[in-house]
């Protein structure tokens, strides 16, 4: 567990330090005032949790601050805490389907590090005992397929792939049927990077997840939509258009490690919600954790 809590912390010593540091120096032995909300809720907004979600956290600890009779800023920051890890969802881990293949589909806008994600995912899924099979249904970009095919040697895992600029349902398509023929337990699904303004290829990636669910029927069991954290509030719209498009189920965080934007995760769940599945703590395939709400707080709020 302690290694977990270090890794955590490592990973979000940026927004730790850049962002929630400011927090911690506002929120001292002082009187609340008018002007300690005005000040917070700047900081909450600049620490990228959104205005939305910045608005709602200041208005839910006015009404703590009333009830519970705070008076002094250090006791804010001990309900802040609070009222942040209250907002996020326990460690959740996928299941996977008991009679057949779980197909996960990746999805995301271009450079979210979605082809990485697969194989971190799929090194993980090893590591459980279980037989695994990638589809490269990202057909328009050549790096991605040798990309996902490099990390398919170095895992000793099966690639589907068409030819270049092949169509990517029959590529998905493909790849669920094989999946089924070699009784693989996982099937990840690597999508065209698109950006989210791209209204035909948004419907390229809705006909993906058709595509999947022709050829086993309940498919695709997840959607994970893989967001860069380094993006911030800009992400936000990106998903919010995704999640229109297919069956988001949960998030990925990628980049988290070299991101001062962390907040984000809050306006995630709060705008959007979805639940964090993972997080990118590095790059190495074992830096992909399961998200730990509790090291999280901990790791953010590592200045309080």
């Amino acid at each position: 567990m302690t290694d977990t809590l270090s890794r955590w912390r490592n990973g979000l010593a940026k927004t730790s330090k850049s962002t929630f540091g400011r927090v911690a120096s506002l929120l001292g032995a002082t009187e609340i005032t008018e002007e300690t909300w005005d000040d917070l809720e700047a900081l909450l907004i600049q620490a990228d949790l959104g205005i939305a979600t910045a608005t709602d956290i200041i208005e839910t600890l006015q009404r703590h601050t009333r009830d519970l009779g705070l008076l002094r800023s250090d006791e804010l920051k001990i309900a802040l805490r609070a009222e942040l890890r209250s907002r996020l969802d326990e460690e959740q881990e996928f299941v996977l389907a008991e009679s057949a293949p779980s197909v996960i589909l990746l999805v995301g806008v271009n450079g979210s590090g979605k082809t990485t994600t697969v194989a971190k995912l799929g090194a993980r899924f090893i590591s459980q005992g279980k037989k695994i099979l990638f589809g490269a249904a990202d057909t328009f970009r050549a790096a991605a397929v040798e990309q996902l095919q490099v990390w398919g040697q170095r895992l000793s895992i099966d690639v589907i792939a068409g030819q270049p600029e092949s169509d990517p349902g029959a590529v998905a398509y493909t790849t669920v049927q094989a999946g089924i023929a070699r009784s693989a337990d996982v099937i990840l699904i690597d999508t065209a990077g698109r950006l989210h303004t791209r209204f035909n290829l948004m419907q390229e990636l809705e006909k993906v997840e058709r595509v999947v669910g022709k050829a086993l029927s309940g498919a695709p069991h997840a959607v994970w939509l893989v967001m860069d954290t380094t993006t911030g509030q800009n992400a936000l719209q990106q998903a919010r258009a995704f999640k229109e498009s297919v069956s988001v189920t949960g998030v990925i965080l990628t980049k988290l490690d070299s991101s001062a934007r962390g907040g984000m995760v809050f306006a995630i769940r709060h705008e959007l919600d979805l639940p964090i599945l993972f997080a990118g703590l590095g790059e190495k395939t074992e830096d992909l954790e399961i998200f730990n709400p509790d090291a999280f707080i901990d790791g953010i709020l590592a200045e309080f």
